[in-house]
Formats: C-alpha cells, sequence, structure tokens
C-alpha cells in the first residue's frame, strides 16, 4: 500500500542566515510593508471620517463594521482585490475610488468560508467605478471554482455616471455580473443577500437571483430611482414608496424577509450560513490536525534578499508554509533548478511547485552550474507530470514563482525546449484542480505563463511588495530596444558625444519605465494581480485557500492518498 511519507525540512533561520544579512533583509523588507500597510489603510477610510460620519447618521453601518459583525470572531479577513484603481482619479475633480468602491474578502462565517462582496457605502453611495463590475466577478468567480457560498451586502446607488463608459457596455462590464449570479446559481452555490439602504438599477438586478433576500426598513430596490420616475412620468414618489419592503416583501415577492436594521440582517444572514453543510476538511485531513510550521512564519519577511539577483534557498521557505516544517520531494535528483512535492497546510494535502534560485549541477556537462530561477527541459518535464498528477489525484497546486524565464540559446532550441514548455502550458490550461500561485520576487518572460500565471486562470494569484512583474528586466528590455544602436558588448555606438548621450538618455528612460511597471501595487491597481501580501502573511492566505478547496464535496475528483498517481510517478523514477 502507498503511503506518503513527509519528511523534515528546514533549519532554525540563524543557521543559515547570519545576523547581518537578516538584519539588512528584514529592515529593507519592513519598510515595504509598512507602505503596503498604508495604502491598506487608505483604501479601508474609503472617503474618510465625513462620509462615515453620514452612513451613521442615517442609522446605517459602515460596510467593515458590518463585516466585522458578519464574520466569525476567529476568522481572519482576508481581502482580495484591495488596490484595485490604487493611483487613478476621475473627472476634473479627481475622485478617487478606494478598492473600486467596493470590499470582496474572504470570512468565515460558523466556521464556513464564505465570499463576501460588500459595497463601500463611504465611497459615493457604493457606486460602482471603472474595474468594479470586474472585481466583483473576480470574486464570483472564485466562489464559482471553489463552490464556496456567496455574501451580497448590498448598498449600491448603481454607476458612477459620470464614468458610465467604462462599466456598463463590455464583455466584462456591469451586466456580467448579472450573469455570474445565475452561474453561480446554476452550479447550486448558495447566494445570500442583504439589502440597507440605496439598490439603483443595477444594484437593484445584483440580489434578486440570490437564494434568500433580505431587506431593511430603509432599504430600496429599484429599476430607477424616485428622481427619474419623477421625471419621466410626472409623479410624485419616494424611493421608499417605489421600491421598499412594503412593495418588494409583500407585494412583489422580489425580497423575502424584512428586517429593522444593518444589525438584525447581519445576523440573519449568519443564521442562514448556518443551515448550510458543515466544511469536508476534517474528513480530508484523513486523521490528521492543522498544526502549524516548526518555523514562523513570520520569518519569511526577512528570509527574501532585496536584490532580486541573489539566490536564497526556497526550502527554507517551504519549510516556514508546511504543517510541522514536512515535505514528501517528488524527483529531487531531476530539474533540480525546480523543487516541487506533497506537504500538509493546515492539515491538508498540498502540491508544491517552486523555483530554485540557486546554482545547480549542469546535468550534461560536469563542473559546469547552470542559473536558476529558469526552467530547463529537466526541470519542465518534472514539473509537468507532477502538475498532471496532481489535477489526476485532486490535490490543490501551489506554485510558488521566482522566475527569469525560459532558458534561451543553441542548447535549449536543439532540445525542443518549445515543446516541453507547450506541454507545461496545455497541462495547466487544462487542469481542474485548484491551483494557487504566489509571485514571490520575478515573475518574468513565458515562464510566467508556464508556471500558471494570471492567464492560466489560478483560482488566486498572489504577489508580495517586493515581486517584479514584467516580460523582462528593464536594462535588459532598454538593450533589445535599442539594440542596432550597440555593437557586440552592449555598448552604444554612436557618431558623436550628442548622439550618445541621446541613445543612453532614450535607454535610461525605457529602463525607468520599464522598472516602474514591474511594481506590484501598480498590477494590483489594474487587476494583474489578486491582492499584494506580506511575506509573512503567505502562510495564512494558503491555509486559508486549501480550507476553500476541500471545503465543498461532490464537485471535483479527490483521490484517496493510497491511490495517488504520484506514488507510481515516484516508483518509476526509482524513488
Amino acid at each position: 500500500m502507498a503511503k506518503v511519507i513527509l519528511e523534515p525540512l528546514g533549519d532554525s533561520r540563524e543557521t543559515f542566515l547570519p545576523g547581518e544579512a537578516w538584519d539588512n533583509q528584514l529592515k529593507g523588507n519592513l519598510k515595504l510593508n509598512h507602505a503596503l500597510r498604508e495604502k491598506r489603510a487608505a483604501v479601508r477610510a474609503g472617503w474618510g471620517p465625513k462620509y462615515e460620519a453620514r452612513v451613521r447618521e442615517k442609522g446605517k453601518l459602515p460596510t467593515w463594521d458590518r463585516i466585522e459583525r458578519l464574520k466569525d470572531d476567529d476568522s481572519p479577513i482576508l481581502p482580495v482585490g484591495t488596490l484595485v484603481n490604487h493611483g487613478r482619479t476621475f473627472g476634473k475633480d479627481e475622485r478617487t475610488s478606494p478598492g473600486a468602491g467596493v470590499v470582496t474578502a474572504f470570512i468565515r462565517i460558523h466556521g464556513r468560508w464564505t465570499v463576501l462582496i460588500a459595497n463601500d457605502n463611504t465611497v459615493a453611495s457604493g457606486s460602482w467605478w471603472p474595474l468594479t463590475p470586474e472585481k466583483i466577478q473576480r470574486a464570483q468567480e472564485v466562489a464559482l471554482k471553489l463552490r464556496l457560498p456567496v455574501v451580497y451586502l448590498v448598498d449600491c446607488s448603481g454607476l458612477y455616471l459620470p464614468e458610465q463608459s467604462h462599466t456598463f457596455p463590455g464583455r466584462t462590464g456591469a451586466g456580467a455580473i448579472f450573469r455570474m449570479n445565475s452561474e453561480l446559481s446554476a452550479a447550486g452555490v448558495p447566494q445570500i443577500a442583504g439589502v440597507h439602504g440605496d439598490c439603483i438599477a443595477g444594484g437593484g438586478y445584483m440580489p434578486l437571483i440570490s437564494d434568500v433576500v433580505y431587506m431593511t426598513e430603509q432599504a430600496y430596490m429599484v429599476i430607477a430611482g424616485a428622481a427619474l420616475v419623477k421625471g419621466a412620468k410626472s409623479s410624485p414618489i419616494t424611493s421608499l414608496t417605489l421600491g421598499g419592503p412594503d412593495v418588494h416583501v409583500h407585494l412583489s415577492r422580489c425580497a423575502d424577509y424584512r428586517v429593522p436594521g444593518d444589525e438584525e440582517l447581519l445576523d440573519r444572514i449568519r443564521d442562514e450560513l448556518k443551515r448550510l453543510p458543515t466544511p469536508a476538511c476534517d474528513y480530508y485531513r484523513y486523521g490528521a490536525e492543522a498544526a502549524p510550521p516548526a518555523y514562523a512564519p513570520e520569518e519569511l519577511n526577512g528570509m527574501f534578499p532585496t536584490d532580486h539577483r541573489i539566490a536564497y534557498d526556497v526550502k527554507q521557505v517551504l519549510a516556514r508554509i508546511l504543517d510541522h516544517s514536512l515535505f514528501q520531494e517528488f524527483a529531487p535528483n531531476v530539474g533540480r533548478e525546480m523543487v516541487c512535492g506533497i506537504g500538509r497546510i493546515g492539515g491538508l494535502y498540498a502540491g508544491i511547485v517552486a523555483n530554485n534560485t540557486a546554482l545547480t549541477d549542469h546535468p550534461n556537462h560536469r563542473n559546469r552550474k547552470r542559473p536558476g530561477g529558469i526552467l530547463y527541459r529537466e526541470g519542465i518535464a518534472k514539473i509537468s507530470q507532477f502538475s498532471r498528477a496532481c489535477n489526476d489525484d485532486g490535490i490543490p497546486l501551489i506554485w510558488l514563482q521566482d522566475i527569469s524565464g525560459f532558458d534561451i540559446g543553441p542548447e535549449a532550441e536543439q532540445q525542443g525546449l518549445l515543446g516541453y514548455g507547450s506541454s507545461l502550458i496545455y497541462t495547466n490550461s487544462t487542469n481542474t484542480v485548484p491551483m494557487f500561485t504566489v509571485l514571490l520576487r520575478k515573475a518574468s518572460g513565458a515562464g510566467y505563463y508556464a508556471m500558471a500565471g494570471h492567464p492560466y486562470k489560478p483560482v488566486l494569484q498572489l504577489a508580495t511588495p517586493f515581486t517584479r512583474l514584467a516580460v523582462m528586466e528593464g536594462r535588459t528590455l532598454a538593450i533589445g530596444a535599442f539594440n542596432t544602436k550597440l555593437d557586440d558588448d552592449f555598448k552604444i555606438m554612436a557618431q558623436d558625444e550628442k548622439e550618445q548621450a541621446k541613445i543612453q538618455a532614450g535607454m535610461d528612460a525605457v529602463e525607468s519605465r520599464i522598472t516602474a511597471d514591474m511594481d506590484p501595487v501598480k498590477a494590483a491597481s489594474q487587476m494583474d494581480v489578486d491582492e499584494v501580501i506580506e511575506a509573512g502573511e503567505l502562510r495564512l492566505y494558503l491555509e486559508a485557500a486549501m480550507e476553500m478547496s476541500y471545503q465543498s464535496i461532490g464537485y471535483r475528483r479527490i483521490k484517496n492518498p493510497r491511490i495517488w498517481s504520484i506514488h507510481d510517478l515516484a516508483v518509476l523514477e526509482g524513488e
């Protein structure tokens, strides 16, 4: 009978990272963490105390207070999409839309992980801005992929009309939210909606396909607001008389229940979630219990060199993610530039694929080393097989990227690296098992794609404050852009000093722009990553990801460990 034999890995931090190096790395990365926390705080504040006071004056709770009351006391709030629209302003008055005016997050309610979608009622009365529909749909996609219950806290005055051309007409415009409502319903995913206040136009459609709809006494749902109806129908009317609970709970039946206010509504939503089946996580732990790593996950904040060219031991990173710091490595003697294997996170099995950034021995040439963080033939073949096996066995996959791209040159082409890479891309394109991608540092070139980058639809893609996401480094791209102006040693060829200065200025400008584009905050702002997290938060997010992957049953294959395909591959590898 095949068994999963997990072995210890990792060492105490003092063993492999001396004090001065640790202090320097920690100091640099904590500075980045501090800047990230400030940006998060700004999003959470919405449009500030003045607008929060307005909400309270209406007898309503601000959105974040609603979330705190809704979640279990011991549940973290794990936001996704926090930095969407960060740095963008709209219109002549340069309006901001913190978090695109909507909170999307994972919270536990009566022990069940739930996808929360809540309009921020301190930002233009919960209006939908550019990228708000896409952010809502992204959260719905996660819920559909993992069959997680969805809770909508609706307090939405519809589209932010001055920017309607960016939110109304496209394939991912506001109407796609309702399509996702329908797809979730068709897949049997529970949806529960609470209507707290304004619910106009698109905001009125969003809760209706939910299984249960609650309304407070001051909530209303309307296709068009009272002001528009007055203008079109010449009829004196208020929003509450037009579409309040008197109408929609008792006449139209578009809502199910009415409650006095926010607190009661949130308590009733909690009661609804309690009726759902309990999570299957304990069943799939196969007798094990969740356990912390042997080494503190917070140490990851100082584990990564601030200079992206300096290598580190990725197994020490795994030792601060996996339960008890135990791991079963797959094919450790093949393709050593890649590390992959099985471990537990929160007591649940996970497959791990990670780049090894250190120098490794060349398999065909003695006394030659190859740089890490690059995909070579042997490593590609290994992780392709591993990815297919995890998909066959139902083991969720975590991709830890620190990659510069594929190998290049005569040897790579003669070995058919394009074909091996295509095999990996095909595998990750057709996998149905939940996959989660973490961009630790570099995420460059086609290697970013091949290792389940965002275009390959991982359930989530996370970045760190020191992630660098781009096709290549700024300096390298500048050399490529000005290649015709450079000699074989990449030195500028010019007729005179004036021309040389002009070429140099152009190269510097390209390098500067590309380096700025690599900023993870910018990537998060335009939804190229789902969330930027501190390295020390990685274990927290991955533990939640594994629990969410195993919470619901009956919608995907999950083999028991005795019959895993991975065991067969290990035998064939001679392990």
